[in-house]
């Protein structure tokens, strides 16, 4: 196969993938776990890469479409539109060699069954090529912030000296973070190993498991990945674990467990002290937490049930501790899936928070008196958070919230709410996650 068809088949199969999100709602991983297969093993880190890039800025480049487009595409032809964003990612944003882009993007209108259109992304593409350094269409704040309205707006609200900060952290590649294993060494001492790689890395005060890579590599890259001894998970994420073993030890559950990252967290620095159960409603998800746990060489109870209704799979022996990492928008780690926002819709923020009480509410049944309980999501939206946490606290008269932190080196890391507090997105390279530490008393 030449370099230009197979160039081209990559170009197509990408204008798929973003087809898929944007206006088919499927989410950035099972659209390329769909269409990936289509290309050369060789090109998926290109794909990826334009399939991300495209999703990230959408809306300055859809703006650029609709500035060069004498009149608007049909609705059938929304591949090709999503082809000319792919293309005009590659032009502003890449350095693949701009004749290349063009005429693969080209071939690529007809691997997408629309030869006659081949000429108009041809002519859209060469035209931008001469007008990009000129005066550019004038954006709205979608277009400028690459966000969704509705989105904007809800984080200006909440966030009224940091939304513009949180928006383009938003917009920016995430960094590969790690966690050692504390069964295995120190994440000083996986330092060295690193280093003797000649892979650079730089750890995080305050998160004591945590180092973050210089630049990212395959997890097969990493010394002793296979056999457990570290784990890819973001820094934010690594602080729920050692918060809520602080206090709680014996009987831990971790509720919507999946895909099992905090679990084998929890069970790396507890150890023999605690008894971990996993719970997830989604059985798929839930394969992933033990295969995850499978490398980690841990072992714990694995439940699939509901966790707003106890009763289909709670024995009636309270937990000491739990970690409810509630579902939520993922409003908090939308650099590391672009697809966010393009999938969630403003009214799903109430819907979510709903959840997110009746599974505080259900959970709370199932915690014994002096125990507590660690309410996390990787949401920055306080519809989600504070508000979902003082409602609870206010229904419930035997709740009370511990604010004293972990350890005072996070302190600067993060903002307090009204109850619990909040890393925002691109705090020293992290994620977007808040915590609220609740206590069950007499």
């Amino acid at each position: 196969m030449s370099d230009t068809v197979s160039g081209a088949r990559l170009r197509a199969t990408a204008a798929r993938v973003v087809d898929s999100v944007v206006t088919g709602g499927r989410s950035l991983d099972r659209a390329l776990a769909e269409h990936e297969s289509a290309v050369a093993v060789r090109d998926r880190a290109l794909l990826r890469n334009l399939c991300y890039g495209t999703l990230r800025f959408h809306w300055h480049l859809q703006a650029w479409i609709d500035a060069l487009l004498a009149r608007p595409l049909k609705s059938r032809d929304s591949g090709i539109n999503q082809l000319l964003a792919v293309g005009l990612y590659q032009l502003s944003d890449t350095r693949i060699p701009d004749h290349a882009v063009v005429s693969e993007t080209v071939e690529a209108a007809r691997q997408l069954r629309r030869p006659k259109l081949a000429g108009l992304v041809n002519a859209i593409l060469r035209r931008f090529l001469r007008e990009r350094d000129s005066e550019l269409p004038a954006l709205d704040e979608a277009a400028t912030y690459d966000h969704p309205q509705w989105l904007i707006d809800s984080l200006r609200s909440d966030w009224p000296d940091d939304w513009q900060a949180i928006l383009a952290a938003n917009n920016d590649r995430a960094p590969m973070w790690l966690r050692v294993n504390a069964q295995h060494g120190t994440a000083a001492q996986y330092l060295q190993r690193l280093q003797a790689d000649d892979i650079h890395a730089e750890l995080q005060p305050g998160v004591p498991h945590a180092l973050r890579l210089t630049e990212p590599r395959a997890v097969e890259q990493l010394p002793g990945f296979s056999a457990g001894q570290v784990s890819v998970q973001d820094a934010a994420a690594q602080l729920a674990a050692p918060w809520l073993l602080q206090h709680a030890k014996g009987r831990i559950l971790d509720a919507c467990a999946a895909p099992g990252g905090k679990s084998g967290h929890l069970l790396e620095i507890g150890g023999s002290g605690i008894e971990l159960t996993c719970l997830d409603s989604d059985a798929g998800r839930l394969q992933d937490a033990l295969n995850n746990l499978e490398r980690l060489q841990l072992r714990a109870t694995v439940c699939n049930g509901d966790a707003s209704n106890p009763s289909g799979w709670w024995d009636q022996r309270p937990f000491a501790g739990i970690l409810l990492d509630a579902p939520c928008s993922a409003s908090g780690v939308i650099r590391r899936h672009p697809d966010i926002k393009h999938l969630r819709r403003h009214a799903d923020i109430a819907r979510l928070a709903e959840t997110q009480f009746a599974i505080l509410a259900a959970l709370w049944a199932t915690l014994e008196r002096g125990g507590r309980l660690l309410y996390v999501t990787c949401s920055v939206l306080s519809a989600e958070n504070d508000r979902v946490v003082g409602r609870f606290l206010e229904a419930t008269p035997d709740a009370r919230e511990i604010d004293l932190l972990q350890n005072n080196n996070i302190r600067d890391l993060m903002r307090s709410k009204v109850c619990g507090v909040q890393v925002l997105p691109g705090t020293a390279g992290m994620d977007g996650f808040y915590f609220a530490c609740l206590e069950k008393v007499s």
